[in-house]
């Protein structure tokens, strides 16, 4: 069975600078929204899961093998943009969330209710440790 998604609108696009994260609340929990330089947005959850701190939407974008990542600001453990497995850390991850622009605005859509845990998304991304 597919649940239907639900889109919310974090902001527009240009507003959204390549290389930088913004928070957002989406579905209630808060989210990190990042824009690359190649254009693409990605969405992962802001809890930084070895702080416990919100923080990921600051943290610092880059790349590793190719792979877009974001760096925590606190203790700098490297987590895919892809994925939101911690690269130095695998056994450790953060949820990621279907990230689109619609009429330049970046848009970001809740987890459903009920996730398949390491189903897949519309977008073609995978939810990592969804509850």
């Amino acid at each position: 069975m597919t649940v239907p998604m639900t889109w919310t609108t974090v902001c527009d696009y240009h507003v959204l600078l390549p290389e930088r994260g913004v928070c957002a609340l989406v579905g209630g929990e808060q989210v990190a929204v990042f824009r690359t330089f190649d254009g693409a947005v990605y969405a992962i959850g802001n809890l930084d899961p070895f702080s416990g701190a919100h923080v990921l939407s600051r943290g610092i974008v880059g790349t590793r093998g190719g792979e877009p990542t974001v760096a925590s600001p606190l203790h700098k453990q490297v987590f895919s943009l892809v994925t939101g497995v911690c690269l130095d850390e695998p056994g450790a991850a953060v949820p990621i969330y279907p990230a689109r622009v619609a009429d330049g605005r970046v848009e970001v859509a809740a987890r459903p209710a009920l996730p398949e845990r390491g189903g897949p998304l519309e977008s073609g991304r995978r939810l990592v440790d969804a509850p």
